[in-house]
């Protein structure tokens, strides 16, 4: 972004870049992009276009990414709408009619598209430096396209739909009124025992409900995704999804010694939070509605009153961080391109979408005035100013980092936001156990990452597995990262805790990234705790890059060292050792 000109603010100047929308120049501005009959001949005409040099061969992938970007924004609004409102027919059968009727057909086009990429490469020579890393993503997706799988994924997308719709209408009838189970999370803060585990037991009681039918839709979802690695000629799913993923940079040996590292590291810090919160709370054994409770009987503290508030709030936060991100948040809530609160029928969960188009982000969470709230708001604008920091990219594959990276932009923005959490919390009570409680957050995500992770392992290499087996999994599994908390008396709500978690059903094996991005995270506070001035400029330089350079590459241009082992993580479970007083 250019610098400001004389008596023009930041905030004008980032207003004014970022209403600055490409135009298109290929993909006419009149198309129905629902409309197969009118997408079709744009595919056809950029594979009859003649391209006969260096340069047109790059105005002609720029008319691809522009036809991309277009269709990308097309799927994200009406999954956006869908996701909005899960109990709107409308909206459900407008996304649903994207994913059976233009996907479908687009995803043999976009094959031929990449092997007519490759073979013009050949021909006419492109920088290797630029074209390494998209190089290298069209090779893999071309040798993974098989025909036979596109019917499979439109299967995949529709019972990953149902999953959201199902978990979209948890709501509970509680003491009088009907609450979605996220705003049900309030009622875990609360000093009283009795009522917090009143209202876990609720939550538990609405979810099992859903027991047969999620394990049902899970069935199918592993038998589907095994045949999708099978026809691709991989011997499981998971070896499949590591290509799919481009995990080029470690492999499930390193995921397992992730875990391994986790265990012996993290684990027993986070025994020993939960022992000391057990001493604290005065209880003999400590209970699952007794993790979200501040420890010392003080109230619940109450960051925000609503989105609005928590909008306003996130200006001033990253404002104080740097001027140009407060601008930058300050657009989006202008632009209206977030929706924070929970209410009924909405599905569950956060997450940013881009509209790859104009190149803007949108932030959709579920907030219920939680102090986890605000993390969950702080995460997902990272990754919307990982988004707004591409804009000038012109190759859509090149706007999105891989993975492991966007998390970083993510987590990133967490660390960076410790120091400035007073905007939130007046007191300085409160900003302490604000802090506290952040740092007990992250030693719980770690082994949190590695029980979904391992799970995962077992359930795709594994496909054949009954429901009864994958239940046992899940509890060894879960009984292996998450000790301290007793779970007698609830053995069922324990085997199927993992229904909560979307990533399981809707994007299967994403979930080691969190760790991955988790360690790059504590590496830049670490650095931030030294100069938070530099911190925040490599971090920025870092996100520019985008996904135009390996993983390696982008944690190196923030400081950071890329690790999945004990090299790493040991280190930094002693500084949260230090940061949490945990002797």
């Amino acid at each position: 972004m250019a610098a400001p000109r004389p008596g023009v603010t930041l905030t004008e100047t980032v207003l004014a870049d970022l209403l600055r929308t490409p135009s298109r120049r290929f993909v006419p501005t009149d198309v129905d992009l629902g409309d197969w009959s009118q997408v079709e001949p744009l595919f056809r005409g950029l594979l009859r276009r003649p391209v006969d040099s260096a340069a047109s061969l790059e105005e002609w992938l720029l008319d691809c990414s522009e036809l991309a970007s277009a269709l990308s924004e097309e799927r994200s609004r009406r999954y956006v709408a869908m996701t909005q409102q899960t109990d709107d027919p409308a909206r459900e059968a407008a996304y649903l009619r994207f994913v059976r009727e233009i996907q479908p057909r687009a995803e043999p086009l976009w094959f031929d598209l990449r092997r007519r990429y490759l073979e013009l490469r050949t021909r006419y020579p492109l920088p290797e430096d630029r074209y390494f890393v998209l190089d290298r993503e069209v090779r893999n997706t071309a040798e993974l396209f098989r025909e036979e799988n596109v019917p499979l994924r439109v299967q995949e997308a529709e019972l990953e739909q149902r999953y959201q719709k199902v978990a979209g209408a948890w709501t509970v009838h509680f003491r009088g009124r009907e609450y979605t189970v996220q705003q049900m999370g309030r009622f875990l803060e609360e000093p009283d025992r009795a009522l917090r585990q009143e209202a876990w037991e609720a939550v538990v009681r609405r979810r099992l409900n859903d027991r047969e039918v999620l394990d049902g839709l899970f069935d199918q979802l592993v038998r589907l995704r095994d045949r999708i690695a099978r026809n691709a000629d991989f011997p499981d799913y998971r070896a499949y999804a590591f290509r799919a993923l481009g995990r080029w940079d470690y492999t499930p040996e390193d995921c397992l010694a992730f875990h391994a590292a986790v265990e012996r590291h993290v684990v027993p810090l986070l025994e020993a939070v939960y022992e000391r919160r057990r001493r604290e709370l005065g209880v003999d054994r400590l209970r699952p509605w007794d993790v979200e409770v501040d420890p010392q009987g003080r109230p619940p503290m109450r960051p925000f009153a609503d989105g609005k508030e928590l909008a306003r709030k996130g200006v001033q936060l990253f404002e104080r961080i740097h001027p140009e991100l407060g601008a930058r948040f300050r657009f989006l809530v202008e632009q209206g391109l977030l929706d924070l609160d929970s209410r009924k029928g909405k599905a569950p969960g956060g997450y940013q979408a881009t509209f790859d188009e104009r190149r803007w982000p949108f932030i959709f969470m579920n907030a219920a005035g939680l102090a986890s709230d605000v993390r969950t708001l702080v995460h997902e604008a990272g990754h919307a100013f990982h988004a707004l920091a591409v804009r000038d990219e012109p190759l859509l594959s090149y706007r999105h980092a891989p993975t492991e990276f966007s998390e970083v932009a993510s987590m990133g923005m967490e660390v960076l936001s410790v120091p400035h959490l007073d905007v939130f919390y007046a007191d300085p009570a409160d900003l302490r156990r604000a802090r506290r409680e952040f740092f007990e957050g992250v030693l719980r995500l770690l082994p949190w990452v590695a029980t979904v992770d391992a799970f995962q392992h077992q359930l795709y290499t594994k496909p054949e597995h009954s429901r009864e087996e994958r239940a046992r999994w899940w509890v060894t599994v879960f009984r292996r990262f998450q000790r301290g908390v007793d779970w007698s008396g609830y053995e069922e709500a324990e085997a199927y805790l993992w229904h909560r978690q979307v990533h399981l059903f809707v994007h299967p094996f994403y979930y080691i990234e969190y760790g991955v991005a988790q360690l790059g995270a504590l590496q830049l506070w670490l650095r931030s705790r030294e100069d938070f001035a530099e911190a925040v400029g490599r971090y920025q330089s870092a996100l520019r890059l985008g996904g135009s350079r390996p993983l390696r590459e982008l944690f190196e241009a923030a400081g950071l060292r890329f690790s999945l082992g004990e090299d790493v993580l040991a280190p930094l479970a002693r500084a949260l050792a230090e940061e949490l007083e945990l002797g």
